[in-house]
């Protein structure tokens, strides 16, 4: 009876993961969030985005991908069926959270935020799929999975950490650069899906409603933003070096410069070679990339204690006290 009225608890009393398995669950979170943000503009750019004519069935007589729907419908059907996927994942780190001694209530918190993301951008696909593709529903589709990702990886940097209250590592004024990052990073991303939904990827082959800006425009507002990023995490790579900030926040920055420069040379290869499809799909990835290594230069910022779910050092016995 325990099993069914309270199911997570039941699981705990029988099972206590390790820490190296709750890392796993959280990383498995992190990982595919990005894999669906990644197949999703598989989808858009082979035009798959009505492969399945209605949600959330694939037909109005079958829950699955039929033959008559040739490649775009399987496409699609793959797509949807990677949202069970990345359930899955988010349910393992919600099990494994709840399982693990002591109970961390965060990290259960932060997987069932996780859950109910997905299941809200699940409903909005199904949205965008019923209203022919639309470009706003489009968008807000991508900037969910984009809040999707900051919880994941929020989630995988606290499985490293202790619950008490973050202590500073660095002055507060290398604290509010991180924010103006993160804030412009948001715009960026923002912009990106204004130039998507007013480029030529619609998603669909049939006529596509498009955003009323010009794509022109529109892309080079996002390569303003880009340089702003770009300029706020070089300052920020600086002044973390004039602080004499941690090795490892310093190392978080550099990273994040090295994932900029490549995204940007992907997005200024893509505009100058008419956007092709591989490129695209590049960055995609190159923009979740992105917010991954600003969001951890942020967390890299402040400290917990060691996560208390790793075993205690060992104690020393008598004879070894004595020799010291």
């Amino acid at each position: 009876m325990g099993a069914v009225l309270n199911p997570l608890a039941y699981i705990a009393s029988r099972w206590t993961p390790s820490p190296r398995i709750v890392r796993r669950a959280a990383f498995a979170a992190l990982l595919m969030s990005v894999a669906i943000v990644v197949t999703g503009g598989a989808v858009r750019l082979t035009g798959s985005g009505l492969g399945c004519d209605t949600w959330p069935k694939c037909t109005d007589d079958s829950l699955i991908v039929t033959q008559e729907q040739g490649f775009h419908g399987a496409v699609e059907f793959t797509n949807r069926m990677l949202t069970y996927v990345l359930c899955a994942a988010v349910g393992w780190g919600i099990v494994a959270a709840r399982s693990a001694k002591p109970w961390r209530r965060s990290l259960t918190r932060l997987g069932w935020t996780q859950f109910f993301l997905v299941m809200g951008n699940a409903v909005l696909g199904g949205i965008t799929v019923l209203t022919g593709l639309n470009p706003y529903s489009v968008a807000g589709h991508f900037l969910l999975a984009t809040s999707l990702i900051a919880v994941t990886t929020i989630t995988w940097q606290r499985t490293r950490e202790g619950d008490d209250a973050p202590r500073p590592r660095v002055p507060g004024p290398v604290r509010k650069l991180s924010w103006a990052l993160i804030v412009t990073t948001v715009v960026l991303i923002a912009a990106g899906t204004v130039v998507t939904g007013s480029g030529p990827h619609a998603g669909d082959r049939s006529e596509i409603k498009r955003m009323p800006f010009d794509w022109s425009a529109t892309a080079h507002v996002h390569a303003v933003s880009a340089w702003l990023v770009c300029a706020l995490a070089v300052a920020m790579w600086l002044v973390l070096r004039v602080v004499d900030a941690p090795v490892d926040t310093r190392a978080r920055a550099r990273d994040l410069l090295v994932v900029l420069l490549a995204q940007g040379a992907i997005g200024y290869v893509q505009y100058f070679t008419q956007v092709p499809e591989a490129l695209v799909a590049a960055h995609m990835l190159g923009s979740c990339l992105v917010w991954i290594a600003v969001l951890r230069v942020a967390l890299s910022l402040r400290e917990r204690t060691a996560d208390p779910l790793a075993a205690p050092a060992p104690a020393l016995d008598d004879a070894k006290l004595s020799a010291v």
